[in-house]
């Protein structure tokens, strides 16, 4: 039964799969490629120069050790853009060191009895390089094309957390919202496209090879020769119709699924973090413009972060995203806690308008702030119901924490000044992995968010944060001021969704996608319908 549910869910994801199986194949070949170009020439100069062969085979060694979503996280901040840029220049820095080793490797082991051969009948050294040493090292070569190519399509499922695509964005939905079948739809395609890469560039290598299909008739060997050489390219074209196909095969009847890349462009693009509640309110947001607008809607969602977000907007990549003014108030403007929510509101509304030329719209209606949150049988055990509970037994505690959490102000480094808290272990969890590592004990304390579905899923208890050092993080829309000019609909549009969400309606929408398993989409357009925001067709 299990097998043919998951059958049933990739047949309604088909043209999303198709899409980013497409995706995917384009971020690899493109980068490949270009590795290609880059990484022979710089191996042939290794092999003709010593002198240069340890420098160029250090600096490429290095860019290899560098963790892959480092790489992306520094290239999305040297281009300034989110997208395929960064992760293409990612993909192809990570696929040169196999190249360019394999080409140095082989043209050394050539035969010197081949070169003297060569020399011998007067050959000059560029003709030894072309019609010698380049042919005897093609095997090789390939050999290291393989591996780059191999090993990028692994390396690009990564590239969803900057918003580039491919069968990464599954992965990265699938565990923003502890969907299996998501990260199998992503996890599973990506294993037998790297399976075809490889078999295909090993076809190209034989094809490469005289010797090993000399045997067969001379017009099989030509047309089988012709194919292997080929088959790359066809994998390629195949992957670029996969994307076009897939692009075409996604709805268009209702304003609330239009996509831009159906023959016309977006006219706004919304984007969202990679957590469910994100997940929620983007699509509210996409939802009501599409209902009440003529606007065509792009949507981004599942962005790495708060910092990506940030940077997309104030570069003019994305239009609108849903923002806390706790973390505006920390992370962006970088000012001390303020603990009024109408001051801090009215504070980060002020300086993204002077600062980023960007407009804070009116609130949800509900206040996610952060929750230090332990098991509610632990809680009853020991007496724990305020934060400072916490510290005489905090040596002996395993806490979990999100990475943003880890090294933000009003995170772990400002919680453990104001309230002297010394956990005996603190790890770095990813946010849809916290509770339930939680729930089996693996953990003792993370650092929740109060609005989170998953505490009353769990049996998890929110501890009350007695010396309110915890910033109001009131959520909102923030849109371009270019765009709300351009577009003054959008302002009406959004406006119902003012006041809307208390904390209460939030935390039983998250539920519905984190505990039952619902999609963002559905939950969001049933309380639209619920209240006579949406029509019902």
């Amino acid at each position: 039964m299990a097998a043919e549910a998951f059958i049933d869910f990739v047949l309604y994801r088909l043209p999303q799969l198709w899409l980013r199986t497409g995706e995917h194949l384009v971020l690899t070949g493109v980068s490949t490629g270009a590795a290609i170009i880059l990484g022979v020439p710089i191996g042939i100069l290794a092999s003709r120069f010593a002198q240069l062969r340890g420098p160029l085979l250090g600096t490429i060694g290095i860019l290899q050790t560098i963790p892959s979503l480092a790489m992306l996280a520094i290239l999305l901040a040297l281009t300034g853009k989110i997208g395929a840029l960064p992760a293409i220049i990612a993909l192809a820095l990570y696929a040169l060191l196999p190249i360019v080793r394999n080409t140095l490797t082989g043209i050394q082991g050539v035969s010197p009895a081949a070169l003297e051969a060569a020399r011998g009948i007067g050959m000059t050294d560029r003709q030894q390089l072309w019609k010698v040493k380049i042919p005897l090292a093609l095997p090789v070569i390939v050999a290291g094309i393989r591996t780059a190519a191999v090993t990028g399509v692994g390396i690009a499922t990564l590239s969803a957390f900057i918003g580039a695509g491919g069968l990464g964005q599954f992965i990265n939905r699938g565990l923003a919202l502890s969907n299996t079948n998501l990260i199998l739809l992503g996890a599973i395609p990506a294993a037998l496209l790297a399976l075809v890469v490889d078999l295909s560039i090993a076809a190209m290598g034989w094809g490469l090879e005289p010797r090993r299909h000399r045997h067969l008739p001379q017009r099989l060997r030509i047309l089988l020769q012709g194919l292997t050489l080929l088959l790359p390219f066809f994998i390629g074209v195949a992957g670029v119709i996969a994307y076009i196909s897939g692009a075409a095969m996604r709805p268009v009847s209702s304003p609330t699924s239009t996509i831009a890349g159906q023959g016309r462009a977006a006219n706004v693009v919304i984007a969202s973090k990679n957590f469910t509640e994100q997940l929620i309110l983007g699509e509210l947001m996409v939802q009501l413009i599409g209902e009440r607008t003529e606007l065509t809607v792009e949507r981004r969602f599942n962005l790495g972060g708060t910092m990506i977000c940030h940077g997309a907007i104030v570069n003019g990549e994305i239009d609108i995203y849903a923002e806390y003014t706790g973390t505006g108030l920390t992370t962006i403007l970088r000012r001390e806690v303020v603990s009024d929510p109408d001051e801090v509101f009215d504070l980060v509304a002020r300086e993204y308008r002077n600062r980023f030329d960007i407009e804070w719209l009116q609130s949800f209606g509900f206040n996610n702030t952060y929750a230090i949150t332990v098991r509610e049988r632990d809680a009853q055990m020991h007496g724990w119901g305020k934060i400072s509970d916490l510290k005489a037994s905090a040596p002996n505690l395993r806490a979990g924490f999100t990475s943003e959490f880890m090294e933000r102000p009003d995170g772990y480094p400002g919680l453990r000044k104001a309230y002297g808290l010394s956990f005996g272990e603190v790890r770095d969890l990813d946010p849809a992995l916290m509770y339930e590592a939680l729930a089996k004990e693996e953990v003792d304390v993370i650092c929740a968010f109060a609005t989170d579905g998953r505490i009353a899923a769990y049996k998890l208890k929110l501890l009350l944060d007695n010396r309110d050092f915890f910033p109001p993080y009131q959520a909102a829309p923030i849109v371009r001021k270019e765009v709300l000019k351009s577009h003054p609909e959008i302002r009406q549009a959004l406006a119902p969704l003012s006041g809307l969400l208390n904390d209460a309606t939030m935390q039983g929408l998250n539920y519905k996608v984190d505990g039952k398993k619902r999609s963002p989409r559905d939950v969001a357009r049933e309380f639209l319908k619920s209240h006579n925001l949406l029509n019902e067709d």
